[in-house]
């Protein structure tokens, strides 16, 4: 075209722009208005990230402060603040203080958030609300948070159902522990070597499957085939990982009871790992034995114990010493019941098994003859056998 006409093509455009004339009389104007749409649109999206960034790290609860910790504190110094302050704050040890369950659930929550990397990076920048959210240090995925299910795929973003997430194999392992463990509650360090995926460059196909396709091969005519269909993914490979994982025992727990530390299981390449679970098992106890929240033990007392009386102490699961008495006479197989005494209920704390002693008098091997007539006329009981079924009569405490 000629420079005349190139002109009168500018002017005829600057007239679009600034006449009021219907959009459909001009080609250029929904061009201009679509790009006038597109910008407004990147631009609100960059003030409501830029206020969602000034915003969310003052959102929620502050996890360093609760733990008593910097937020330049190691992976140590967060642990040993929490064990510290779980420990104090225990509900357990703090019946009469309705404000120590609150307390020990904040410490809790903040130890579950610090002591994971990629966490604690997300609630550096997001706050609670960033954690809560499933957010991440990548501020593309908050924009794919905010427009991922609104259409807006210029910006690469783009909506789609879940997908069923595929695990890797779990782990089971027996953890051994004494009876004093389950009484009093303890945590335990387990050093767990894993093989773990990590993202390197390049892409590689994923989540293959077949499925069955329908080609038409002519009038009236279809083929139906299996193909098989993969998904492109990020490229990763497998490495070797330490991690050090804090094992609570808690009081009340029982033989079998499980412990599950979820994802640290078994990787799979194409979704999450499996879990690692800890199955407890209860050692053997040189006094009691358990059943249920119950404690049993056996005592053997002398003969003039039994008729006079006696009263002792042993040491209990906590190392405090606990009185085992009686005024009355005993007789040899009695089981004395000592309420409060047996192992705390895992589901309520506040809630106490018994202590059942079953007593076994010994007899002296031999007497004198004038020690003897002495002591069957002072019993002043004649020669007696009852028999009975004994069976029925067992486990009955008195």
């Amino acid at each position: 075209p000629s420079p005349s006409s190139s002109s009168s093509a500018r002017r005829r455009r600057c007239v679009c722009l600034t006449t009021t004339r219907q959009p459909d009389s001009c080609p250029h104007s929904a061009t201009h208005t679509q790009r006038e749409m597109v910008a407004a649109v990147r631009w609100l999206a960059l003030a409501l990230v830029a206020v969602a960034l000034m915003n969310g790290v003052d959102a929620g609860r502050d996890f360093y402060k609760i733990l008593g910790v910097s937020k330049t504190a190691t992976q140590r110094e967060i642990k040993k603040a929490y064990r510290a302050l779980a420990m104090q704050y225990h509900p357990d040890k703090n019946t009469e203080d309705p404000k120590a369950s609150e307390k020990f659930q904040d410490i809790g929550a903040a130890y579950e958030v610090l002591s994971d990397e990629e966490k604690r990076k997300t609630y550096d920048m997001h706050g609670e609300d960033g954690v809560k959210k499933g957010m991440n240090a990548n501020a593309g995925d908050m924009f794919a948070n905010m427009f991922g299910g609104f259409g807006f795929g210029g910006f690469g973003f783009g909506g789609g159902g879940e997908a069923q997430v595929v695990k890797g194999h779990s782990i089971t392992m027996q953890l051994d522990v004494t009876l004093e463990d389950l009484y009093k509650g303890r945590f335990v360090e387990i050093l767990r070597v894993k093989a773990a995926t990590k993202q390197v460059p390049g892409t590689r196909q994923c989540n293959c499957r077949h499925e069955m396709r329908t080609q038409q091969l002519g009038d009236g005519r279809f083929q139906m085939a299996q193909v098989r269909v993969c998904d492109e993914c990020p490229n990763v490979k497998m490495e070797t990982v330490t991690k050090e994982l804090d094992v609570e025992i808690e009081p009340g727990m029982t033989d079998g009871q499980e412990i599950t530390f979820n994802g640290e299981g078994e990787p799979h390449v194409d979704g999450e790992p499996g879990d690692l679970k800890f199955q407890i098992r209860a050692q053997k106890h040189a006094l009691f034995h358990r059943r249920g929240d119950d404690l049993y033990m056996n005592m053997t007392i002398t003969l003039a114990d039994a008729l006079g009386g006696f009263s002792t102490s042993i040491t209990h699961l906590d190392g405090r010493q606990v009185p085992i008495a009686s005024s009355s006479i005993v007789s040899h197989g009695q089981v004395l019941r000592f309420e409060k005494l047996g192992m705390r209920n895992f589901h309520n704390n506040q809630k106490t098994g018994d202590l059942f002693v079953t007593i076994s008098v010994e007899f002296p091997k031999e007497l004198a003859k004038d020690n003897l007539q002495k002591i069957l006329e002072s019993l002043q009981q004649t020669s007696k056998q009852t028999p009975f079924n004994g069976l029925d009569q067992v486990g009955n405490a008195k």
